[in-house]
């Protein structure tokens, strides 16, 4: 197996007096993603040939403006998202806690929610085509998702089950080392961050910007969203299969953490959340497909 290298997940650190400033990786990638997909658009809007009837859904300037949204609509989404969907008790117990997001917890699905409210509502103030404003959107976001993951493997979370395969991880901390080994052993895990850093964020990255600047994509609005949603929707429900289910959900009946159990088999919060995206992703797809 691959011990874990010895990775701050601080960049650097400045104090000043009692106060101190840490940057993160984590941050850096949200920061990093957003500016990264930000010029992705930017780049797709000054080629208006790209666009139905040759002309682009927004202009290139105002795309700094929908950033600040979509940034306000990532934030309270993935916040709370993660408060309702993986620990509603907790956060109902203790509501003032979901205000403290440098303690982390973020929910990916929270965070689309919230993205999907503010576009719509910027895209309504603006007379922007809805279908055409989401592709625009959707063609950035899996460069945020591959940096987003990597930092979550920078961090040593969210990792996966126990494996024995090559490439297994030996992740630091008692948790990730507490998998029923023999007394002396590593416990070795399924490096399940850069599963998904792979293939929601490089692949799919990919097969959206050859869909967008190559294939002319965008001429169907909705596809480029649509491949986005299945993309992302199977990506995360193979992954789930490799990824340590969530503390919450595991019990001496359950232990591979299945928010939905059936016997032996059953399905992870992240795969249910992931199905209705699925969904709708083929029906973009095939609705996009029929227009002219």
């Amino acid at each position: 197996m691959i011990i874990f290298p010895d990775i701050s997940p601080e960049i650097f650190t400045i104090s000043i007096g009692e106060f101190e400033f840490a940057l993160r990786w984590y941050a850096m990638a949200y920061i990093v993603g957003i500016v990264l997909a930000w010029q992705i658009s930017v780049a797709a809007v000054r080629r208006p040939q790209l666009w139905p009837s040759g002309a682009a859904p927004l202009a290139p300037e105002k795309i700094e403006d929908l950033v600040s949204w979509l940034v306000l609509g990532i934030i309270l989404g993935g916040r709370l998202g993660y408060a309702l969907f993986y620990q509603p008790a907790y956060y109902l117990d203790n509501p003032f806690q979901v205000l403290r997001i440098w303690d982390g917890g973020m929910s990916f699905h929270g965070g689309l929610i919230g993205v999907i409210l503010a576009a719509y509502l910027y895209f309504r103030k603006w007379n922007v085509p809805i279908l055409s404003g989401s592709d625009m959107i959707a063609m950035g976001v899996p460069v945020g998702l591959l940096l987003g993951r990597i930092a979550n493997f920078i961090n040593a979370e969210l990792w996966g089950r126990p494996t024995d395969v090559p490439w297994a991880v030996a992740f630091p901390g008692w948790a990730a080392q507490n998998c029923g080994q023999p007394v002396g052993e590593l416990c070795g895990r399924h490096p399940s961050q850069l599963y998904e850093a792979g293939l929601e964020g490089l692949v799919l990255g990919l097969i959206l910007l050859v869909m967008v600047f190559w294939r002319r994509a965008l001429k169907r609005p909705g596809r480029v969203t649509g491949v986005f949603f299945l993309g992302y929707g199977a990506a995360r429900c193979f992954v789930e299969m490799f990824r340590q289910p969530d503390a919450q959900f595991q019990t001496p009946t359950n232990p591979l953490g299945y928010a939905v159990q059936m016997g032996e088999f059953g399905i992870t919060m992240g795969q249910i959340m992931s199905l209705p995206m699925i969904a709708l992703g083929l029906y973009l797809i095939l609705a996009s497909s029929r227009k002219v």
